[in-house]
């Protein structure tokens, strides 16, 4: 089994150490990649966006050729995790930040997102959030985070933070607005995994 996390820009070493303590946890074997180039993403079983400058990492994806291959592997069913500026990117409607940048979405996830709802770098923050499916809360990392403003019908809300959705899931899809690989707990990549294993 393997599971790419794309390397472009962003938290990515947070991501792949993450995941392979999650992997040791759950007596799982399992290579984790890491994705720079087109021709890798078709190999994976699971995909990580992780977070960082979405409109920069939109741009270098679709160079690279890895966003028509994203688009591909989701549509195949295959499970993919998009924290922070991943969220932004799955997304198929963004705010007016989104618009005026001309930034390129994925338009895969039924939501319109509104990029930095908690402010500029200076206003990262820690809270602890609800997460549906898991019985006590989660330590959220929020840095430039941004929020799901609407979702439509076929998309599950997971968190809520002071009343803005700020995780969801739409069949394979898992969006974060926060950065579960920023903190010792890995439950959230659990809960990925999860997903994987019901694919099987």
């Amino acid at each position: 089994m393997r599971i790419g996390v794309i390397a472009i820009q962003g938290n990515v070493e947070e991501h792949v150490r993450a995941m392979e303590k999650a992997l040791e946890q759950a007596g799982i074997e399992a290579e984790v990649v890491k994705i720079k180039h087109s021709g890798i993403v078709p190999t994976c079983d699971a995909i990580i966006l992780p977070g960082g400058e979405s409109t920069t990492l939109g741009r270098l994806m679709e160079r690279e050729g890895i966003s028509s291959e994203i688009k591909d592997a989701v549509h195949l069913g295959v499970p993919i995790m998009g924290t922070c500026a991943g969220l932004v990117l799955l997304a198929k409607h963004g705010d007016e930040q989104v618009r005026k940048t001309g930034q390129s979405l994925l338009g895969l996830m039924d939501i319109r997102v509104r990029r930095n709802a908690f402010g500029t770098q200076k206003d990262s923050f820690e809270c602890s959030v609800d997460f549906k499916g898991l019985a006590e809360p989660f330590n959220a990392v929020y840095i430039r985070g941004p929020c799901i403003e609407e979702c439509g019908k076929d998309v599950e809300i997971l968190s809520k933070h002071n009343g803005l959705i700020v995780a969801a899931r739409q069949d394979n899809m898992l969006a974060l607005a926060y950065h579960p690989e920023l903190t010792d707990d890995l439950r959230i990549h659990h809960y990925f995994l999860e997903m994987l294993g019901k694919r099987k």
